[in-house]
């Protein structure tokens, strides 16, 4: 979803200049300059449950020593850099912390004017960095609350690669979401997509949406909701923009017009709103799922739409649901896949998901034989940039999340012959 940029400068002391910057020199005499990390944007607990990330203090609440916090930022060039915390509060009483990053690692007093707490390692490729933060010892409540890693490199390198925007901190901690757009065979009307979905061993993390029929007004696919939860979702965007759904005129409101068995409905919102269908159901990685989607006009300035998902269990199609759209006279158009992660918390892990086998139905099937990657605005604003596409055996693939160094420029066009057999679908008989 689109996601609006803002120009912010970080000041948190007089002695930052406009650019955010902080010069000085390092042991050896060389001219550094210091970049402040916002661990409310780029910070992680990776393990443990006694520390949260502030969305505006950073790492707060910090009690247990076997939790550990992550910070990431990335590199652009190699070369030295040292990294230091800068602390938001503590309880009046010393604490002592260790710092490790790329096998190396520091101990350091935090409210001690002692020298030297500076934890320098050597960047040989640039790509992303992890900073661990775990306690040692405390005399206080808390660790202490660490708002910034400040950041030493050389003057004349580029700046580090980080969300320092807060309008980002939720969309960063989140992570890139990525898309891979179909080019459609046909000049023709599309009533129908077919898609297959692959998510591979271990990929199926907590917060993810494989999203395999998108389209001009709503997505449909599969999610990770909890460790013991996963759904099929079905959403259609109302004609009327809000992130309220309680806001839309009646007359603008999407209509259920009918869904399948153990199928809940209701209305969505924050990224757009409208109307959404979903059906818990326990689908496994590693295994390839078929997802059918219609869309036609009512010829009444409206369009319905229709999602099916093929049950391997049963072999045979089932409904989740077919809504209409006012104010809307068109057939499919759009046709995409995408990848997300939706829980912050999750955000610093990996994911992936392949999609192979797209079709589009014009009075006849058509292979779909091309397509072309993009990103959405916290990768267009260099926020983060952890989110690649391409082609892998038979598939079209999209991998997003874990703070990866690969990358694929957006706008990149991918060909990928597809020598399936036209899907055997019976329209009349579907549910």
């Amino acid at each position: 979803m689109d996601r609006k940029g803002f120009l912010y400068v970080l000041l948190t002391s007089a002695s930052v200049c406009l650019t955010g910057l902080v010069y000085g020199q390092n042991n050896q005499g060389t001219v550094t300059y210091d970049q402040q990390v916002p661990l409310a944007g780029n910070a992680f607990i990776t393990k443990g449950s006694g520390a949260q990330i502030s969305r505006t203090n950073g790492l707060i609440d910090w009690t247990d020593q076997h939790s550990i916090a992550s910070i990431y930022f990335r590199v652009q060039e190699p070369g030295k850099i040292g990294i230091r915390l800068q602390t938001a509060s503590r309880d009046g009483n010393s604490s002592s912390v260790k710092m490790m990053a790329m096998g190396q690692e520091k101990t350091v007093d935090l409210g001690s004017e002692r020298q030297n707490q500076e934890l320098q390692i050597e960047i040989k490729e640039p790509g992303y960095v992890r900073v661990d933060l775990q306690g040692l010892h405390k005399r206080g409540n808390t660790f202490g609350n660490i708002s910034h890693l400040l950041v030493s490199q050389e003057k004349g390198k580029k700046e580090l690669l980080f969300a320092n925007d807060p309008e980002y901190y939720y969309w960063a901690r989140r992570g890139p979401s990525c898309h891979i757009n179909y080019n459609i065979p046909s000049d023709g009307n599309i009533s129908y997509y077919y898609n297959e979905i692959t998510v591979p061993n271990g990929e199926d993390k907590v917060g993810s949406y494989f999203m395999a029929n998108g389209f001009g007004e709503g997505y449909f696919g599969i999610q990770v909701n909890s460790e013991s939860e996963r759904r099929i979702l079905f959403s259609v965007w109302s004609p009327f923009h809000t992130d309220d759904p309680h806001s839309i005129p009646d007359e603008q409101k999407i209509k259920l017009l009918k869904k399948g068995k153990e199928v809940r409905t209701g209305e969505f919102g924050n990224e757009g709103s409208g109307g959404q269908s979903y059906r818990k159901y326990q689908w496994k990685s590693g295994q390839t799922y078929k997802f059918l989607l219609k869309g036609v006009p009512d010829g009444q300035g409206n369009t319905d739409y229709t999602a099916w998902f093929f049950e391997p269990e049963q072999n045979e199609w089932s409904l989740i649901a077919s809504f209409k759209r006012p104010q809307t006279d068109t057939y499919l158009k759009r046709f995409h896949s995408f990848l997300e992660n939706f829980i912050p918390e999750q955000g610093y892990l990996g994911r992936q998901v392949q999609f192979k086998n797209q079709w589009v139905y014009d009075g006849q099937w058509k292979a779909v034989q091309s397509a072309s990657f993009s990103v959405d605005n916290t990768y267009r604003a260099h926020q983060r940039v952890d989110a690649i596409g391409g082609v892998i055996a038979d598939s079209y693939f999209l991998q997003n999340g874990g703070f990866f160094n690969a990358s694929v420029v957006p706008g990149t066009k991918f060909e990928l012959n597809n020598r399936s057999k036209v899907p055997n679908i019976d329209f009349d008989r579907l549910p």
